[in-house]
């Protein structure tokens, strides 16, 4: 079993509380006390680590359908089919090629918040282009049976770029059906990410056919692509939109050093790379300054670098010591780091899951249960509250 060895006796224990959850009395409904002898303790809450997969190749992207079904990404292009927790086997057909070079790839994958209604699914990707480039695309298709029909193509991050590094990309939905997906500035030119007249190092606003917003703050900037709604971000790998609020958050990778938390709003810049709190990978500073007038401060940061991915905020009632907290997934450090939140106001973290892998996404399903994702041990992991 492809798992790490510590969380080895949780898949067995969780295979137990499967089997006794199903075998109560029809005379007497009686709850079995609950094993905890492999249960993990957080600082807040007791949980049980089930084990629901654990052959993935470096999953990127999670989503629901409603009817008991989630789809998976996988980077090298295929989108797996679970259904109530279980892989069926199947996998989406007629998918778009994609770049896989690097970091590139098939990466997030949503539903529109009327899918019930439309059965639009959106996915975002590396789509190869000419001259060995590529660009960060989104298109959204419907289902028939498992193939991918009525495929639409409603974004590019342009130009195009050479190599297959900070691509983005996450795609979340708002409260008024616009979609925002982020868009790396594609590593080797950092100033990507401060000019205007280019998609990258930026977060996009667009309706969800693709059509762009007219009150974008940047559609009336002469040269300036239409579609960003903030800029000055590095490399977003984890977006959320906080419902109930009505704001939206994003993590992104710092250089070595200088992950970031953000509170995104509108038409703001968020400084890369004129200020960071990392350095450059080979130690030599990448800016001098920290702060600067007209750029924002992350909610938090992270120094070392954890490397920053999927996230999530705690909503259900399931966890309450956690609610409102967010979630996120680290690659580098192997764990998930929980922020202690006070509305938009961060605080204490805490690690949790120390070395279970390269936690790609956080997620909470439909019916208020955390699942996670990893690259290199290859799981899917849900987090079952115990107490």
């Amino acid at each position: 079993m492809n798992t790490i060895n510590r969380y080895l006796p949780i898949v067995c224990l969780a295979a137990g509380l499967s089997s006794w959850s199903s075998c109560s009395s029809k005379e007497e409904v009686k709850a079995e006390p609950i094993d905890e002898t492999y249960a993990v303790q957080t600082e807040k809450m007791l949980v049980n680590v089930d084990t629901l997969y654990t052959e993935f190749d470096n999953p990127w992207g999670m989503t629901w359908l409603g009817d008991g079904k989630m789809l998976v990404t996988e980077k090298k292009g295929e989108i797996l089919i679970f259904k109530d927790d279980k892989f069926t086997g199947e996998k989406i057909q007629g998918l778009p090629e994609v770049w896989t070079i690097n970091q590139s790839g098939l990466m997030d994958i949503t539903v529109h918040p009327n899918f019930d209604e439309n059965g639009w699914i959106y996915i975002s990707y590396g789509k190869p282009m000419p001259d060995s480039t590529s660009s960060t695309t989104i298109m959204r298709f419907k289902l028939e049976g498992n193939n991918a029909v009525n495929q639409e193509e409603l974004i590019q991050s342009l130009p195009a770029w050479k190599g297959g590094r900070h691509l983005g990309s996450r795609i979340v939905f708002d409260n008024d059906g616009y979609l925002y997906y982020s868009s790396g500035e594609r590593g080797d030119t950092p100033s990507n990410a401060q000019d205007l007249t280019n998609s990258h190092g930026k977060i996009h606003r667009i309706h969800d056919d693709g059509s762009i917003p007219a009150d974008n703050p940047f559609v009336a900037t002469e040269g300036a692509m239409p579609s960003i709604w903030t800029y000055g971000n590095r490399n977003p790998q984890g977006m959320y939109f906080d419902k109930e609020n009505n704001k939206l958050y994003a993590a992104e990778h710092g250089p070595q050093g200088g992950d970031e938390l953000n509170l995104i709003e509108k038409g703001k810049n968020y400084g890369w790379p004129v200020i960071t709190w990392g350095i450059d990978y080979n130690g030599t500073p990448i800016s001098d300054i920290q702060e600067k007038e007209g750029m924002e401060q992350p909610l938090t940061y992270f120094v070392p670098s954890i490397a920053t991915s999927g996230i999530t905020m705690v909503t259900s009632d399931k966890y309450p010591a956690w609610k409102g907290d967010i979630l996120i997934g680290a690659l580098a450090k192997m764990h998930i780091n929980r922020v202690d939140m006070d509305g938009a106001k961060a605080l204490s973290q805490e690690v949790m899951l120390q070395d279970i892998g390269r936690v790609r996404q956080v997620s909470q399903s439909p019916d208020g249960y955390i699942y996670a994702i990893t690259q290199g041990s290859g799981l899917m992991v849900k987090l079952i509250p115990i107490r």
